[in-house]
Parts: C-alpha cells; sequence; structure tokens
C-alpha cells in the first residue's frame, strides 16, 4: 500500500512512500528525506506517483493526526494566499520533529480569583444576539464605542461554548494587548488562559500544541499564527480588533489574519465573532450587504460618556521649537490638578525622524533601505525602522569638522522631553514599543498606571488597542495629520479607526474627559466629522470613493514586489512577467513601477498590482503562470494577496 504524505517544506504537493494499512489521512509520520528523517502528514491521494523511482517506506507512525477540515483549509489556504502548501502545513506543524517527541506535559491551568459580571441588558442583548444562529457557519460583528464591555460578551458567549467541551480561539492583533487581556480573562473564567504568539518559549510551543489537539485546552489567545494550529474541537472563534491591520501577516507567508478566520469557520462549520468599535471597511460593506450579522452596542460602563473634542489649531498657536501649544498646556493643567493622569499621543517613534547637517545638508539616510534613519536617544543612534540598521551621530562633514545636525520632527522621546521640561514635578512615563521590551518593564509599568503612580504618558500607537486605564482622562493628539502619504488607500479608514480607539481610551470611568486635536488642519472634513461621533458617514463615504475608483472591497487586488541588487533587472523583470499575465483573461496588469519605498534591505522594488473582479478566485491562474516563469536567480518575487499598502 502506497500514501502520499505533504512534509512541511517549501513543496506544493507531497511525496510517496509504502505505508502499512493503519496509516489514515491526517496522520502524523515520520519519513526519511533525502540523510535526515522527517515528520509529515499523510495527504489525499490525489497527487500523481513517480515513476521509476525506489520508493521509501514510512518509518514511524505517532500517535498524532489532524483531522480533514483542517487539511482542506490548508490547501484552500495555500491556493487563496499563492504559497506552497508545504509551508502552510508547516505553520500547523511545526518544522522537524520538535512537536511530536513531545514528553513535555501539560500543567493543570492556573486557577485565580474569579469575579461575577453582570451582564447590563445592553450587552445581554447582544449576547442573545450572537447566541441565535440559524446554521453552522456564521459571521457576526459585535461592534460597541471603547468602553461598552464588547469583551465581557464576548467571554459570556466562550463560557457556554467550552460547557459543551467545545474548545475556543480568541485571536487578538498585538501580543501587547495580552498582559492587560489577561487579567480580565482570568476575573471572568477564575484560571490562566493559554497564550500563543511569537515570543513563547519551543516547550510552551509543544506543551500548547498537544493540549489543543488532546482537547486539554479550552480557550487559546494568540496572535495571528495561533490561527492554524490543530485543534481538536474547535467552537468557536473570536477576532477582537477586527479592524486592526496587524492582523496582516506581511513577511514569510503573507496573508490577513482575519479573513483566513472567517474561511477556516467556514471548514470548521462554526461561527466567527468579529469585534470592533469600528468595523474594517470590508467589514462595514459586508454589513452592509447584509452578509454578516450585525449587533451594536451604544452605552458605554455605568453610562459615562465618551470625552468632549477641542480642536487647537497649530497655525494660530505658534509655537518657536516647542511642538505643545500653550491652550494645550492649560488644559493639561487642570486635569493634573485633580490628580487624572494624561496621555500625550504621538505616531513617531525615536527621538527625530529626519537628521539634516545645517553646515553641508547631508541627510542621514538608510545605505540599505530608501529610508531617513530615526534619531534614537535610547540607543544614542540614528536607526532604520525597516532593516534595523543602526549608526551613530559622528560624520565628517564636507564644509569642516563633524556634521552637525538639526532634528526635524518630533518622534515620541522628543515630546517626552518637552513634557519632563514644562511638568517637572510629575511622574512621565514613554508607553512605545521600543520601551516595553522585556515582560517585567512592561508589568511594571502596567501596575504603576493601574496605581496611579503614573501622572503622564507619552505613547505611539501602540496606547489606542485595548487598554483600560481608570484614571485617563485628558489625551492630547501633537500632530492630527489626516493627509496619509500618497501610497496607503486606507489612510482615511486607519485614521477613522485610530483616533476612534484613541478616544475610548479616556474617560471610562469619569464623567468628565477631554481629547485635544493638535492640528494644522483645523477644517479637515474626516477630523471635524469624527468629532461628531460620525464614523458611519465616513464609512459610507469611503465606500462611495473605493466604488468609483476601482478599488477594494468591490475589486481584488493582488501586488507582485520584484526586487533585486540591480534596479535594472527588477524593472526588466517586472516587465517580463507583464507581458505574461497580460494572456490570462479577466485580468488587469498595472505597472511596473518603482515602489514608493524603492529600496530595502539593498534590494531595488519594482510593483505590479493585478486587478480583476471580486467575484473571481484567479489565484490558481496567476501562480501557473509565476510557476512557468524563467526568471534570473537575482531576482526575488513577493506575492501579496490583498494588499493593504503600497509602500
Amino acid at each position: 500500500m502506497k500514501a502520499q504524505v505533504m512534509l512541511p517544506k517549501v513543496f506544493n504537493f507531497p511525496f510517496t512512500y509504502n505505508s502499512k494499512p493503519e496509516n489514515k489521512i491526517g496522520n502524523l509520520v515520520e519519513v526519511p528525506f533525502g540523510s535526515k528523517k522527517e515528520i509529515g502528514v499523510i495527504w489525499k491521494n490525489n497527487y500523481t506517483e513517480p515513476k521509476n523511482i525506489k520508493i521509501k517506506d514510512i518509518t514511524n507512525k505517532t500517535q498524532y493526526s489532524i483531522d480533514k477540515n483542517l487539511i482542506d483549509f490548508i490547501e484552500w489556504f495555500s491556493t487563496y494566499n499563492m504559497v506552497p502548501i508545504g509551508l502552510v502545513l508547516k505553520m500547523v506543524i511545526g518544522g522537524s520533529d520538535k512537536f511530536v517527541r513531545i514528553k513535555d506535559n501539560l500543567t493543570e491551568a492556573k486557577k485565580t480569583k474569579k469575579k461575577t459580571f453582570n451582564l447590563t441588558d445592553e450587552q445581554a442583548n447582544a449576547l442573545d444576539f450572537l447566541e441565535k444562529i440559524d446554521k453552522k457557519f456564521d459571521v457576526s460583528v459585535l461592534q460597541g464605542t471603547t468602553g461598552s464591555g464588547k469583551t465581557l460578551v464576548y467571554f459570556s458567549r466562550i463560557k457556554k461554548i467550552i460547557e459543551k467541551n467545545n474548545q475556543a480561539l480568541v485571536l487578538l492583533p498585538e501580543i501587547f494587548l495580552t498582559n492587560d487581556f489577561k487579567s480580565r480573562f482570568e476575573e471572568f473564567f477564575g484560571f490562566e488562559p493559554a497564550i500563543w504568539h511569537s515570543k513563547i518559549t519551543p516547550k510552551q510551543k509543544r506543551i500548547i500544541w498537544k493540549g489543543l489537539i488532546d482537547n486539554k485546552i479550552k480557550i487559546l489567545v494568540g496572535a495571528r499564527s495561533a490561527l492554524l494550529l490543530p485543534f481538536k474541537k474547535l467552537g468557536i472563534i473570536i477576532v477582537d480588533e477586527e479592524h486592526d491591520t496587524s492582523y496582516k501577516q506581511d513577511e514569510g507567508v503573507i496573508y490577513n489574519a482575519r479573513d483566513m478566520a472567517i474561511a477556516r469557520a467556514n471548514f470548521e462549520k462554526i461561527p466567527v465573532h468579529l469585534v470592533s468599535s469600528v468595523p474594517s471597511i470590508e467589514t462595514f460593506n459586508n454589513i452592509q450587504n447584509k452578509r454578516y450579522r450585525h449587533i451594536k452596542i451604544s452605552k458605554r460602563f455605568d453610562n459615562y460618556p465618551l470625552p468632549k473634542t477641542k480642536i487647537i489649531n497649530l497655525n494660530l498657536n505658534k509655537i518657536k521649537n516647542k511642538f505643545i501649544a500653550n491652550e494645550t498646556i492649560n488644559l493639561v493643567d487642570d486635569f493634573l490638578s485633580k490628580g487624572d493622569q494624561v496621555l500625550f499621543f504621538i505616531n513617531r517613534r525615536g527621538f527625530a525622524p529626519y537628521l539634516i547637517c545645517k553646515k553641508c545638508g547631508y541627510k542621514k539616510v538608510c545605505p540599505n533601505c530608501s529610508l531617513y534613519l530615526t534619531f534614537h536617544k535610547l540607543k544614542n543612534k540614528a536607526v532604520c525602522h525597516h532593516c534595523s540598521f543602526e549608526k551613530s551621530l559622528k560624520v565628517k562633514c564636507k564644509s569642516s569638522g563633524d556634521c552637525e545636525f538639526i532634528m526635524y520632527g518630533p518622534g515620541v522621546e522628543k515630546i517626552y522631553e518637552e513634557v519632563k521640561e514644562l511638568f517637572p514635578q510629575k511622574k512621565i512615563n514613554i508607553f512605545s514599543s521600543d520601551y516595553l521590551k522585556s515582560k517585567e518593564k512592561t508589568k511594571n509599568l502596567f501596575k504603576s498606571i493601574y496605581e496611579n503612580k503614573v501622572n503622564i504618558l507619552v505613547g505611539t500607537q501602540m496606547i489606542s488597542k485595548g487598554f483600560n486605564f481608570p484614571k485617563l482622562n485628558c489625551i492630547v493628539v501633537i500632530d492630527a495629520d489626516f493627509s496619509g502619504r500618497g501610497y496607503d488607500l486606507r489612510t482615511t479608514e486607519k485614521n477613522i479607526q485610530l483616533y476612534h480607539q484613541l478616544s475610548g481610551r479616556a474617560g471610562r470611568f469619569s464623567s468628565k474627559s477631554l481629547i485635544i486635536y493638535q492640528t494644522l488642519a483645523p477644517q479637515n472634513f474626516t477630523l471635524n466629522e469624527l468629532i461628531k461621533n460620525k464614523s458611519e458617514d465616513l464609512l459610507k463615504n469611503e465606500l462611495q470613493i473605493r466604488a468609483k475608483n476601482k478599488l477594494p472591497p468591490y475589486i481584488r487586488l493582488i501586488a507582485i514586489i520584484v526586487s533585486s541588487k540591480d534596479r535594472g533587472l527588477s524593472l526588466q523583470g517586472a516587465r517580463e512577467i507583464k507581458l505574461k499575465l497580460n494572456k490570462i483573461r479577466k485580468l488587469e496588469v498595472l505597472g511596473p513601477v518603482d515602489s514608493p519605498l524603492l529600496k530595502v534591505k539593498k534590494n531595488y522594488r519594482s510593483r505590479l498590482l493585478i486587478r480583476f473582479d471580486n467575484q473571481l478566485l484567479m489565484q490558481k491562474k496567476i501562480t501557473n503562470v509565476l510557476n512557468g516563469l524563467k526568471i534570473s536567480p537575482k531576482i526575488k518575487l513577493t506575492v501579496d494577496v490583498d494588499p493593504i499598502n503600497f509602500a
């Protein structure tokens, strides 16, 4: 008897081995491959067998297997995202044998102190709505203003699912969210959740993998990659903050975890709930077209109002070499005097994003990427945020001596220094990924914030995501810029979501809270609609613009990035690929053009954009063309299905 075995490697087909009758599709087995032994999965027998090749034997069967639903999902995922099946399988079972010879046992989930939670009428109504499903697969959107208790609703939903001996997967967009989320989880369920993300240890991964496949772990909280784990009895998927662009994996296997979560729920025939305060444009469009069920919670906890808003026109409040207006300082003082916490928000890491020598005009640019280097005071170096290249500030000047750099534009560190000068008696902390690299630092900062030992936070976009700070009642947006950078079609959508999320961090337990927008464009349409809390109108307007310009969600896009050390070679390669793709009917190929971010990690990048009707699945045809190409080994192709930006 022969069997097809898929290996977790860069292959789109299985290999044939001699097998025993007890080996079934989905079994994890050990096979000889080259000079090594590898772990693979017995696959469907619908692939052609090799001829005139000596067939080797399966050497060992493990006690583990994955089910048919997951195998079907892996194949679909591979086709849709145009990646080899073997690489998707690697995300499911890992490489080599690290998940198979498992000796690490699952310890009992640590018990914690449980609290009693009572749902409001609105929350109870939302829970009732989510439970009323007339078919097994169902996409429902739970929308609620920030601070309305959406988490409590879906926790209640999960509780009933796991009581039926099923499992639940909760996806979060950022691993930084897990600390705050974990404490709320423990208060509700009375035990610690299993948490999966890239930073957990290999041992912990083995234990979780085994716990899921044996149905011993009932609830998993995870980042994107948790979606591909082999659950035994998955009963529900929750995608929290579904609008967040962090769900898009943009390196290695490129995919959108939110969209793939919906697909996996479909294959598993289970419900999936998308949770957000302002849905993504695709989700909003599906709500409008009645494809997704939709329930909204409008009241915040204890009916606390959303913050009031104040726009400060920076054209009238000129600030010489400073970034915080006098009017802002007076308003902040009022909150600090009452013992409230204040957040200064600037969406730029580091100290200064541009460094230019005042004597010779030399600009600090990354030698590997088409990007200015950002000065980081923490490291006392200029850093590239794309390839992590670092350089000291000491540079020989063309005029005389060393360059004397002027630092343009503020980063979070620069604002921190200014805030320290303005409020020298206050305890001030930076809330940014550069400063919260260790678990201990993050834990200590959270503790200080909750105990009101921090008066002022200076934070980046990271702080807008799901944190619950009881005494935070004033937020200052240093530079409310809605212009975008030209190559991101989602600029408006992202701004609507970001500023709505941000305003929701304030006034969760206070009737008097304020968000201050400092801006050079006080008349901006998006900003003014946003402060009237008209996010739905803004999304409707955005959909009209998308329809008019033939953009998603009305059309499907696939980006092909052709990169090479030689700029001419990347453009030439892109032109040749376009000629081949033009032979496919019902396909529009735009480009090639230089990427806005022309050089990344020493490679020049050219882009093609494929556009086609979103009712068609053209990926197979495109994959066949790309697989048949004879291109120079000096060229690298990256395929991005449903791209989020065009950098």
